[in-house]
């Protein structure tokens, strides 16, 4: 029979287990895989998935990109790529794997399934000498009928049992039917019972008890080519996978899967059933997976063209893969992912809350922690593809947009500004003059006379060369003899007896300045911006108060 239905393969088994020995790796490395479609359309739900193998493998072991194409009408043109460099994006760079449509590097591929059909075909004639696998030539329409009468019977839906009609077939007869031109696909003899249990351990959910599988499922489709549950036993074997990290809606696979592994007489990898990661729903007030259709979020470009750093974004992914790592970060603040020890049995078991607020409060703090080079790097090379205006502005004079940048960057307590780099735009804007409005928005508190007052009596005072530790006591001078309380609790305590306190008159400057009431360093800022510039905002303020 496995002649009749192979004639031309002529590899075993044995020469593949040959081909792909086992790897030589230290002692307990992971090896992981992240296995998609090549669809092109990269989920945040992947990404994570994506993270948690890389995770898993750790320093020590490996992590590979397996390319899943054996659905071809999921298939779409550059697929491969745009998931290639989905990943990268956020850092995530497989050791092993497809790294474009045709290229790939490791010593376990070909690492896209449609280049590995001979290789199946291979374990599936093994399978029907062994007579664990026979050829299933029911039509669409026969298999339709027994849907049916299971269906109308309440019974376990699929190929089984009395229902399996040619689970017994012989070589004569698959011949003829064969040489009729007849169609087949070939399905595994399952040695399972309709009252067996398996148990297993899950390394995320702990130990499961389901039970076993019954159903002769398709091995090879009638073109040939394996299907999902075929090839992943396979490969996973073959490239040497030691854990198989997923989402949970594969858990009810585990019994064909494992059962697969034991006809085939291989060890099974551990599995990880990751749970979805989830949103509240705002129409029904409760829970629900983060959708494709329904959520901008849920597309892992939305965060590239958003300008959510990669580390940012993976500090996010650590802190719903593991809710102990926001302690430890507390206790390492200078420590690093790779340096948390990531463990799959503390993962949430029912899934967590994406929580785009976290998201980017975290993404405020993982920027406010970047020298000024790498934030002038990364807004370069985001702008770039992304907002060509700020683009050609920082890049006209690089000095100048890294003092911008490096105002109040290396601080103890630094600011915390910038959540995603299209925030830097208008973070940045009143330092150019093709983004500021020069409009003069009057201080609450302040009448527009005295704030015409205050300015005129600072340009007369107006130092560009003094010190940073003058500027201040210069303002609350001039504060003072305009009859502004030198502190803001003077004024607390007696408010008839001054206009305001000297944080009113630093700000009707700011206001000037900047336009702006809230920035990060006043003094820096005029440093930066210069003299000339400083005196021509302050001028054009106070000709906006007459």
């Amino acid at each position: 029979m496995a002649q009749l239905l192979f004639p031309s393969i002529d590899k075993t088994p044995e020469d593949y287990e040959a081909m792909y020995p086992a790897r030589d790796l230290p002692e307990g490395a992971k090896v992981t895989r992240f296995a998609p479609s090549p669809t092109g359309f990269l989920h945040f739900g992947s990404l994570f998935a994506a993270f948690i193998a890389a995770k898993t493998a750790g320093k020590d072991g490996v992590f590979y990109l397996r390319i899943e194409d054996t659905d071809k009408k999921r298939e779409v043109e550059n697929g491969v790529i745009g998931m290639v460099n989905g990943l990268k994006q956020f850092g995530i760079i497989p050791d092993e794997g497809a790294t474009g449509e045709t290229t790939e590097t490791g010593a376990y591929g070909p690492y896209t399934q449609s280049k590995r059909t001979p290789i199946y075909q291979a374990y599936v004639k093994d399978l029907v000498e062994k007579g664990l696998a026979y050829p299933c030539f029911m039509t669409e329409d026969e298999i339709a009928e027994v849907r049916a009468q299971q269906e109308a019977e309440k019974a376990l839906p699929g190929i089984y049992g009395k229902c399996a009609k040619y689970r017994d077939i012989t070589v004569d007869e698959a011949k003829a039917k064969i040489d009729a031109g007849e169609e087949y696909v070939v399905r595994l003899k399952s040695p399972g019972k309709p009252d067996g249990r398996i148990k297993f351990k899950d390394e995320v959910k702990g130990k499961i008890e389901i039970q076993e599988n019954i159903l002769d499922i398709v091995l090879l489709k009638k073109d040939g080519t394996p299907t999902y549950h075929f090839a992943h036993a396979i490969d996973d074997h073959l490239m040497r996978t030691t854990h198989v990290t997923r989402g949970d809606e594969w858990l009810s696979s585990v019994p064909i899967h494992l059962q697969l592994f034991y006809v085939l007489g291989f060890k099974a990898p551990k599995y990880a059933h990751i749970a979805p990661i989830m949103k509240e729903d705002e129409e029904t007030h409760g829970k629900r997976k983060l959708s494709k259709r329904k959520d901008p979020e849920a597309a892992v470009s939305y965060y590239a063209e958003a300008g959510y750093p990669a580390g940012a974004v993976n500090e996010y992914l650590m802190t719903i893969a593991n809710s102990n790592y926001e302690d430890w970060k507390r206790a390492n603040k200078t420590g690093t992912i790779d340096d948390f020890g990531f463990a799959l049995n503390k993962m949430s078991k029912a899934g967590a809350l994406f929580d785009m607020i976290k998201l980017h409060d975290i993404s405020k703090t993982y920027i406010s922690t970047l020298d000024t080079e790498t934030v002038y790097s990364a807004v370069s090379e985001w702008s770039k593809e992304y907002d060509e205006e700020l683009y050609n502005l920082i890049t006209r004079n690089v000095d100048y947009a890294k003092k911008i940048f490096s105002i109040e960057r290396g601080n103890k307590k630094p600011r915390k500004d910038i959540g995603k780099w299209s925030e830097v735009k208008d973070y940045i804007a009143y330092f150019y003059d093709e983004l500021f409005d020069g409009k003069y928005e009057c201080v609450a508190n302040v009448t527009p006379e005295d704030a015409k007052e205050i300015l005129t009596k600072y340009l007369e005072i107006y130092d560009p060369n003094g010190a940073a530790e003058d500027w201040f006591p210069q303002v609350k001078e001039l504060a003072v003899s305009l009859g502004y309380a030198g502190m803001p609790k003077e004024y607390k305590q007696n408010p008839d007896a001054y206009k305001g306190h000297v944080g009113d008159v630093s700000s009707v400057i700011r206001v000037a300045v900047t336009g702006r009431l809230n920035t990060p360093d006043l003094y820096q800022i005029m440093q930066t911006l210069g003299s000339d510039k400083v005196k021509e905002r302050i001028e054009s303020a106070i000709n906006a108060l007459k």
